[in-house]
């Protein structure tokens, strides 16, 4: 459905030849876009105090995660405002593309440092920088995404050729897989894989080339899941949970028995037992289950529906992006933002072995919201520059 205008899509012309200088106006930001984007916040944020407040009284009050969430929250609003009143096409140029690949790089490399990586729950995925802590595969997923606009938007790039034009952009990919699957972090390493054969889908490639790389890629995480007698037995309880409810299966028991309680309609806002105790990081990773067991089959499908809707928009935006540059950023966000909801639930549910995925404008996180607050308001920058370049 997103070839056709990608593929006619216009080169990006230069900053100095827009029709209208001026900034953009929020009033030309996709309306549907905005509003979906609105609500998953408002949403995501009640249900994050319902995931929490039991738990966080031992962490400086029920509200302790909230205000956390509510900083992050702060500091994506200002991001928002500078993202807004800037040209998104800036993003296009050498300097600020390779700027935000080598940053990435260096802070992802930086991970593994003792004393500067924090190791938590035996991952070592965040940057300690003082009383903050900074995950840097949060951004370098988004800056993948920047790099591979600007390189599949240029000319000279023919993805219709395997080992010239599509193989080289996994290069840079593969390497961010590798430095976040050493944390380890094995989802977040595979969607930034699979956005990245996304978004040369949407560029043009063929789709026999792309189904070469995939195998090699599942071949490569087959060999990663079995690699180790934990990873092993954490493929096993994803199977059978129950069978393995006293260990590695406990966390997606604990899940099902959440959607299991809430049945059609739910329990009601906040009123779930799942998080008092018994499901493991109910405000994070397993924050789906507690929309399923307060609000219920009804509940999950609502919220489910609000994600539907702002991918929809998210990719109309970029179906109707007139320059291939802004085309491709703009579809590469939304996938990304899809790809990660996908597999959060996936895991929530049962559908795909347990892994550390957010749910995005869900889960807890400073650094998450806040970068992916970010990259929606260069996707609303985009949607407002329609028409006017």
């Amino acid at each position: 459905m997103m070839l056709r205008p990608v593929r006619g899509a216009k080169a990006a012309p230069p900053l100095a030849a827009r029709r209208d200088t001026g900034r953009i106006r929020l009033r030309d930001v996709d309306r549907g876009l905005a509003l979906s984007f609105i609500l998953l916040m408002a949403v995501g944020l009640a249900t994050l105090y319902a995931a929490s407040y039991y738990n966080a009284q031992d962490n400086g009050g029920a509200l302790s995660e909230v205000r956390a969430q509510l900083l992050g929250i702060g500091v994506g609003a200002a991001a928002m405002a500078v993202a807004l009143r800037v040209d998104y096409r800036l993003l296009a140029r050498p300097a600020v593309c390779a700027s935000l690949v080598v940053a990435s790089l260096v802070m992802l490399a930086l991970v593994a440092v003792p004393g500067i990586g924090k190791m938590l729950n035996g991952s070592r995925r965040w940057l300690r920088l003082g009383p903050i802590s900074f995950q840097p595969s949060e951004l370098a997923k988004y800056a993948m995404i920047v790099y591979l606009a600007r390189a599949l938007s240029q000319k000279r790039r023919d993805v219709t050729r395997l080992f010239s034009g599509l193989a080289p952009l996994f290069i840079l990919p593969g390497l961010m897989f590798m430095l976040i699957l050493l944390q380890p972090n094995l989802s977040t390493a595979g969607s930034i894989l699979i956005v990245t054969a996304v978004m040369a889908m949407i560029a043009g490639a063929r789709w026999l080339h792309l189904g070469m790389i995939g195998a090699a890629g599942l071949a490569l995480g087959t060999f990663y899941a079995l690699s180790e007698d934990y990873r092993r037995a954490r493929l096993m309880s994803f199977r059978h949970p129950f069978d393995f409810m006293t260990n590695e299966g406990y966390q997606l028991s604990q899940s099902l028995l959440a959607f299991g309680s809430g049945g059609l309609f739910g329990m009601g806002p906040g009123m779930g037992r799942q998080k008092l105790a018994f499901l493991p990081y109910p405000e994070s990773d397993f924050i789906f289950a507690v929309v399923g067991e307060d609000l219920g089959w009804v509940g999950c499908v609502a919220v489910l529906s609000l994600f539907g809707a702002f991918l929809f928009f998210g990719l109309r935006v970029a179906m109707r992006c007139e320059d291939r540059f802004g085309s491709l950023l703009a579809g590469g966000i939304t996938c990304m933002i899809g790809v990660q909801c996908v597999l959060n639930v996936a895991v929530v549910i049962g559908a795909m072995p347990t892994t550390g995925l957010p749910l995005p404008f869900f889960s807890a996180g400073g650094t998450s919201i806040s970068i992916l607050m970010a990259a929606v308001a260069v996707l609303m920058n985009i949607s407002a520059a329609e028409g006017r370049l």
